[in-house]
């Protein structure tokens, strides 16, 4: 057994059901199954009992899901100290955030932190949102700054603001207009792939309203997405913040959708599985102050929490 075994049990517990907890897991189904059965094997007792409804846990099972809990935050526990052991006026905490917050937030925070905390010794991650959650699971990262978290057990989250997505296009009569969300879909989207929180979320507003949601071409890179628009091969639907150096350069155009907004939540989010960190509020405080240009630029279309 391993601890990433005991993460995976402890989650398929407390889901109830295998499909819910490999997708709060962010991994295959069968994967999960597999590890779950070589838990039992290698324990030589049946720990779930599976029916219709999901699975729940033998007297095995809820022994075991006790005990793995316990580990999982000695585990925490010992990181945390031993980390500390020889620094102890300094702490290290590794933070998380999107590849279109990074630029605008990032050089921002390191320099708060600096002048303001200097103990705190930071280390910034760059990855999309729903990976972010999956190494936060994973105990790789001790917070995360990013889109749409889902409400997972042992995650502690705090919603900053709501921001609306706009449809970003070349420059064209009908400038910073407004746009009707059905009329955005019509035209030729290039978007991010499948789990990005800007596509979930033009998804969910599209299946809200009965509406097909047509995607020309899946791209993960913003400033790719960007490229192509500026060649006018198509249009694409994206956080103002990502394009507002273009929009005011004349490069890009930006309009906001309405009817309905389709509007995303971002969250600071950590794990409730660790202890404490001594500056934990002076960095929830930077990163407040780091966000203050994203609110100013984003204006109307910024909603603050």
């Amino acid at each position: 057994m391993n601890l990433r075994q005991f993460k995976y049990f402890i989650s398929v517990v407390e889901a109830g059901n295998m499909t819910r907890a490999a997708e709060q897991l962010h991994v295959a189904q069968t994967a999960l199954g597999m590890q779950i059965r070589q838990i039992e094997e290698d324990l030589g007792v049946t720990l779930l009992i599976r029916h219709s409804r999901g699975v729940e846990p033998t007297k095995a099972g809820k022994l075991l899901h006790a005990k793995a809990l316990a580990i999982l935050k000695s585990v925490e526990e010992i990181r945390y100290e031993v980390s500390r052991c020889d620094r102890e006026d300094s702490e290290p905490i590794r933070l998380g955030t999107t590849p279109a917050l990074m630029p605008i937030v990032g050089p921002e925070l390191v320099i708060h932190v600096r002048e303001h905390i200097p103990q705190i010794l930071l280390s910034l991650v760059e990855e999309m949102s729903h990976v972010l959650v999956d190494t936060l699971i994973r105990g790789e990262l001790d917070f995360i700054l990013c889109y749409d978290i889902p409400d997972l057990p042992h995650l502690s989250r705090t919603p900053l603001f709501q921001d609306d997505l706009v449809l970003v296009t070349l420059p064209g009569p009908r400038k910073g207009e407004p746009i009707t969300f059905a009329e955005a879909l019509d035209e030729c989207l290039a978007m991010p792939e499948p789990g990005d929180t800007v596509r979930n979320a033009v998804t969910r507003a599209a299946r809200e309203l009965g509406l097909e949601l047509q995607i020309d071409y899946e791209v993960r890179s913003v400033s790719a997405m960007k490229t192509m628009v500026k060649r006018g091969a198509v249009a694409s639907i994206l956080p103002y913040f990502s394009v507002m150096d273009e929009v005011r350069n004349g490069a890009l155009d930006a309009r906001p959708i309405i009817r309905p907004a389709v509007r995303r939540t971002l969250f600071l989010a950590s794990s409730t599985q660790r202890p404490p960190f001594r500056n934990e509020a002076g960095l929830s405080g930077a990163i407040r102050s780091s966000l203050k240009g994203v609110t100013e630029a984003l204006g109307p279309l910024c909603h603050p929490l």
